[in-house]
């Protein structure tokens, strides 16, 4: 059977969020550029981590449950390819799956948002701070441990509403999201990654295909981005390694230049009491190996204590 050179109908798996809207018709535009002829459209769909808003991600079953109706679109032939935050991809992935391109890269900081206070240094003893991950939660708790944090979940409109009305002093959001959507203007600080190192991924898209479909892959090549690419795979190599579970405070965060790639790694206990750091610098053509050493030197120095104690029954593997 002859292959064909380019597509000529692509229909693409999202969540129906906002953001996740405009993530899939940013790559939309992208591929009717690159094959003007192929008709490409959206399928959108909820996912169970959409519907559930009353507990934590790490509760009820971490990131997996905002991928898993797209992947199944994609089995089913529903979709060919679905368009994740890649903070939103598992590290693990399904050998019938293949994680097949990462886009250009955003911001990757912490963005804090309220409408009265400019910092996290300027909130006021006893203020309330709502942030959806562990991870923001630990960083938050060990610098600010004067503040009060607490859960919060929903898309970017809902959070923004639950700030509006005045149930928390102050939200933390990814920087990228409120960017994309043309809400820079609700950043009031972007957090120095000193202070929050990010989620493994943050700021960058991934597109998921069946591993079954190279000629899929070969044709969303174009759309990937080498430094975005680079240093997301060191990231995801130290989350890997650890197990990249949501109910571990868990973070990694790369950086390129001149083709000198720079990890660090971060583990912590929920209430930040205890943070074990960990940084290597080597080329970029060993980026995963430099993410697999970063995070045996935070095992190796306590985060598979903390490991242990977060997930009992592991065997020391373990972001939100």
């Amino acid at each position: 059977m002859k292959q064909e050179s380019t597509p000529g109908k692509l229909v693409i798996a999202t969540r129906a969020s906002r953001l996740a809207l405009w993530q899939a018709e940013r790559v939309k535009a992208r591929l009717q550029a690159l094959y003007p002829s192929c008709e490409v459209s959206l399928l959108e769909m909820t996912t169970r981590g959409d519907q559930i808003l009353d507990r934590s991600l790490s509760k009820i079953g971490g990131k997996g449950l905002f991928i898993k109706e797209l992947e199944t679109a994609l089995l089913d032939g529903s979709a060919d390819l679905a368009v994740h935050s890649l903070k939103d991809v598992p590290v693990d992935m399904d050998d019938m799956f293949r994680l097949s391109v990462i886009l250009d890269r955003d911001d990757v900081r912490d963005a804090f948002v309220s409408n009265d206070y400019d910092s996290l240094e300027a909130l006021p003893q006893g203020a309330v701070v709502g942030t959806s991950s562990l991870r923001r939660e630990a960083q938050i708790r060990a610098n600010y441990p004067h503040l009060r944090v607490q859960p919060l979940r929903g898309n970017l409109d809902t959070r923004l509403g639950k700030l509006d009305r005045g149930e928390y002093a102050a939200i933390i959001l990814a920087a990228a999201g409120l960017r994309r959507l043309g809400l820079p203007d609700r950043i009031r600080n972007s957090i120095s990654i000193d202070v929050s190192l990010p989620a493994a991924g943050q700021g960058a898209l991934g597109i998921e295909i069946l591993a079954s479909r190279p000629e899929m892959h070969r044709w969303l090549q174009p759309l990937a981005c080498r430094q975005a690419s680079v240093c997301c795979e060191a990231e995801r190599a130290v989350s890997r390694v650890l197990g990249g579970s949501c109910q571990v405070p868990l973070a990694a965060h790369a950086v390129l230049e001149d083709e000198t790639l720079r990890v660090r790694g971060l583990v912590a206990t929920p209430d930040g009491a205890r943070i074990v750091r960990a940084e290597k610098t080597g080329p970029a053509s060993e980026a995963v190996a430099l993410g697999e050493s970063v995070a045996r030197e935070l095992i190796r120095d306590g985060a598979g204590e903390i490991l242990a104690a977060l997930l009992p029954g592991d065997t020391g593997q373990a972001s939100g």
